[in-house]
Order: C-alpha cells, then sequence, then structure tokens
C-alpha cells in the first residue's frame, strides 16, 4: 500500500490476551475512517503467543506492518523503534495495546491536528487502578510540575497524536534512558491536552511493575531536572552550617564553662547525620554518573529481529 496518512503505533509485551480485542477495533476505526491507516505493531520480546498472532495479521492484512525486536527493551523504547519505522505523510498515534486509552479518540485528536496543534495528548482524568498506584502517579506529577526545568503537563501519559515533522525531531534525540512525554514536551510545538477517562484493561496483567515505575519516574527527574543536583548542594550548605553552629557552641563552652561537649548520643548523631547526607548526594549524583555511563557506550537503542511489511517478511 502506498504511505498512510496516519499511523497507528502499538507496542506489545505479553498481550495474547487482549490482542484480539485489539485488532478488532483497530479494524473498525480502519474501515470506518476517511483518512489512510496504517498499525505499527511492535513486539517488545514477548515469551506468548503475541508475536506469532502479530505475524498472522501481519501477513494477512497489509494495514498492519509488524516489527519484531530481539529481546525486552522495555516500553518505552518499544515505541521508539516502532517511530523510526513510521511512513505516515500526517501524523502518528500512540496507544497501549491494554486498550485503557481508547483508540477510537482517533477522529477527536485529528480533527485537532488539522486545526493546527503537531502534538495532541490525552490527559488522564480519571484512573481505574488501585489507590496507592493512583496516589503514586499524582504525587510524582506534582513534583515533575514543581522541579522539571520544561512544563511537562501533570497526568499526561504516552497517549498522543504526533505530527510527522514532530517524530521525525523525537527521532534525532539518542538519549539511552527514554522518558517520550519529556522529550515531546521539550520539542515545543503547539500541543494541546484533551480530557480522557482511562477505561479497565481489557485482559491480561499489567506490564509496568513497581521498579518499572520507578525507574521512568526517575529517568523523568534526572532527565528533565536539575533539582537532584541542586538538592545535594543544598544539603552540603545545610550540614556545613550545623558544623559551625556546633563548633561555636563547643568553642564558648570550652572558654566560657570550661567544658567540652561530650556523649556517645551527640557523636552518635553526627556521624549517622552526615553519613546520610554523603550517602544520599552519592546516590543522587550516581543518578547522573549512570545516566551518562551508558549513553557513552554509544550502543543501539534497540535490535530489530525481523519485520513484516506489506505482507512481506523482511530480515
Amino acid at each position: 500500500m502506498s504511505n498512510p496518512q496516519i499511523n497507528i503505533l502499538v507496542p506489545l509485551y505479553n498481550e495474547e490476551d487482549v490482542f484480539n480485542c485489539l485488532i478488532e477495533r483497530l479494524n473498525k476505526i480502519i474501515n470506518l475512517s476517511d483518512y489512510s491507516i496504517e498499525v505499527i505493531l511492535v513486539d517488545d520480546g514477548s515469551n506468548d503467543k503475541t508475536g506469532e498472532m502479530m505475524k498472522n495479521i501481519s501477513l494477512k492484512n497489509n494495514h498492519y506492518h509488524s516489527i519484531f525486536l530481539s529481546r525486552n527493551f522495555g516500553h518505552q523504547t518499544a515505541i521508539t523503534a516502532g517511530m523510526k519505522y513510521v511512513n505516515a505523510t500526517e501524523a502518528v498515534m500512540i496507544i497501549d495495546a491494554d486498550l485503557q486509552d481508547p483508540p477510537e479518540m482517533l477522529n477527536d485528536f485529528y480533527k485537532l491536528y488539522k486545526s493546527g496543534y503537531d502534538i495532541v495528548y490525552a490527559v488522564r482524568k480519571k484512573r481505574k487502578e488501585i489507590w496507592y498506584k493512583k496516589f503514586s502517579y499524582k504525587l510524582f506529577y506534582l513534583l515533575m510540575e514543581k522541579i522539571s526545568n520544561i512544563n511537562i503537563p501533570v497526568d499526561s501519559g504516552d497517549f498522543s497524536l504526533i505530527s510527522r515533522r514532530a517524530v521525525d525531531y523525537l527521532n534525532q534525540m539518542p538519549e539511552e534512558s527514554r522518558y517520550l512525554r519529556g522529550m515531546r514536551s521539550w520539542i515545543g510545538f503547539k500541543q494541546i491536552g484533551v480530557n480522557v477517562e482511562r477505561d479497565e484493561r481489557k485482559a491480561g496483567n499489567p506490564k509496568y511493575s513497581f521498579f518499572k515505575l520507578i525507574k521512568l519516574a526517575s529517568n523523568g527527574v534526572f532527565n528533565f531536572s536539575e533539582f537532584p543536583i541542586k538538592f545535594v548542594l543544598g544539603l552540603g550548605f545545610i550540614a556545613l552550617i550545623l558544623s559551625i553552629v556546633y563548633l561555636g557552641y563547643a568553642i564558648i563552652q570550652k572558654i566560657f564553662y570550661n567544658a567540652s561537649p561530650q556523649g556517645f548520643t551527640a557523636l552518635l548523631f553526627t556521624v549517622v547525620l552526615f553519613g546520610g547526607i554523603n550517602l544520599i548526594s552519592l546516590g543522587l549524583i550516581g543518578g547522573y554518573v549512570l545516566r551518562i555511563f551508558f549513553q557513552v557506550k554509544n550502543r543501539p537503542l534497540f535490535i530489530v529481529k525481523n519485520r513484516i511489511h506489506n505482507k512481506t517478511i523482511i530480515k
């Protein structure tokens, strides 16, 4: 098929339970739309039947372009891999396979794109998730709003429609530690948020574990904020002031009262305080050093095992 107007990009990892429902809804969008659509499915090293199901649909239907990564590289990298292969002339819509973000929003997003917006992103008005996850998300976005050196919209996820020229700029960004919603905000252009109520996951289990969420959040903090370094500097000043105050107290005790502060409790407090400050400082600085370490290796962000495009297997 000739180049479509729109790509719908879907990263997948062990999504066999929801796959048929996903394809059914995407087919309805493709058949009812007034513009041409090609779906890019990215298998992020699944170990269930997801890859086989992708292969079957791509060999039967040339509206589906399947990309198979050599292993599990992670959600953000899987999206990055898909963006490298976009061929849409107008825009790319990014959705998750779990259908919590309804792909039927494409028409609403597309109208805003045609009115002049390069990036249309979803703002999650209501989450149908367990309370501690909702609290953690809220806390993180409030933190990012305060410390980020760019404006990253609160409660915005990867669900979005991005113009082709914006995608081209995202593809030029070589960050090894990916935080796409921050990168999307960084490139600028005209952007707008749309309130979307998230649905419950249609089938299967969430793929973002607690530790994966922590990693994603830390990428956001370290990649788009100077706060950790400034926090370390602040701790250093606090430690210095406390040391000077304590030194002054010791001198006064010695000169005027012929006594010196003593006791195991005071010594223990001092050791623990400064030891904690040093460990926190080293950890925060290490967060930046670790990202530099992985970045300077200059390894490819992902490896494509093979892909299927226009019903043809490409290795």
